[in-house]
């Protein structure tokens, strides 16, 4: 960042609300790591968010995923965005008023991301009721290479069914079976959780852009861009990614930008506020 513009001085480089999200954050990882190596409990299924539909969905995921991470690198990466931006923020709005901020954001995107995954489900819950009515050995390789690839590529079972059924097209049991195999990916996709603070950093990070926009940020520490050219470069790559639809990527895209959507609107909305 640059320093001559804005600078700690007077301010807390670790304020409370960013210190103790660091914290629980940190807690929810070990916890994870624990549970799952010493009881064999995996607090991603109770804990995570699940699509609507799923068996394993509870109300309560909507805030609980944000505190859980895949992997150390990946708490890595939010726990330093959420420092690296959240620090200036909270001392400069106050620890009320951030902590509101960052769980509306994180909830937001939680609420972005399920819309979304309602919109995809319902278009592949579409081409399953299609496929059934009539279910040809082709139908069912191009319905599982378009929506869950992986399956089609690494999954021994739907492979050697295909292969199977290819040799006998006219035998009407490998059509039955087909119909359940879709409904099956189906469910096993709505069983995906999305987890991890991504949403509520990338709130942050808009924040940072609109109240700090010619802020230098030093891009791997190496190349300084202005923080609102950071926003709309960030955002504009997810909005992209999201769109793609890659269904190998596992990256919940449209959560990052419902948390940069519902952030864009707490800001407008206090500003307006203000000005009354």
């Amino acid at each position: 960042m640059n320093s001559n513009q804005y600078s700690p001085t007077g301010f807390k480089v670790l304020p409370p609300v960013v210190k103790n999200l660091l914290i629980i954050n940190g807690l929810f990882y070990l916890a994870t790591l624990s549970f799952e190596s010493a009881f064999g409990i995996d607090l991603v299924r109770f804990l995570g968010l699940y699509y609507v539909e799923s068996e394993y969905f509870q109300p309560y995921q909507f805030v609980t995923y944000m505190f859980l991470h895949a992997n150390f690198g990946h708490i890595l990466w939010n726990m330093f965005a959420l420092w690296m931006f959240g620090y200036l923020i909270e001392n400069v709005w106050g620890s009320k008023r951030f902590l509101t901020y960052y769980m509306v954001t994180g909830i937001g995107a939680a609420i972005i991301q399920t819309l979304i995954n309602w919109w995809n489900f319902s278009s592949i819950q579409h081409e399953a009721l299609l496929f059934a009515d009539q279910p040809t050995v082709d139908a069912f390789v191009l319905f599982v290479k378009s929506n869950f690839p992986s399956y089609y590529e690494y999954h021994d079972v739907i492979r050697n069914f295909i292969s199977e059924w290819t040799l006998n097209p006219g035998n009407p049991s490998y059509a039955g079976q087909s119909v359940d195999y879709t409904n099956q990916l189906i469910q096993l996709q709505m069983n995906v959780p999305t987890i991890g603070a991504s949403g509520a950093v990338y709130g942050i990070l808009l924040a940072f852009g609109m109240m700090f926009p010619n802020m230098l940020v030093y891009v791997y520490f190496l190349f300084p861009i202005k923080a609102k050219w950071i926003v709309i470069i960030y955002g504009a790559l997810e909005l992209f990614s999201g769109i793609s639809n890659n269904p190998s990527d596992n990256v919940a895209h449209f959560a990052h930008l419902g948390g940069m959507i519902f952030g864009f609107f707490m800001i407008y909305f206090w500003k307006k506020r203000a000005t009354l």
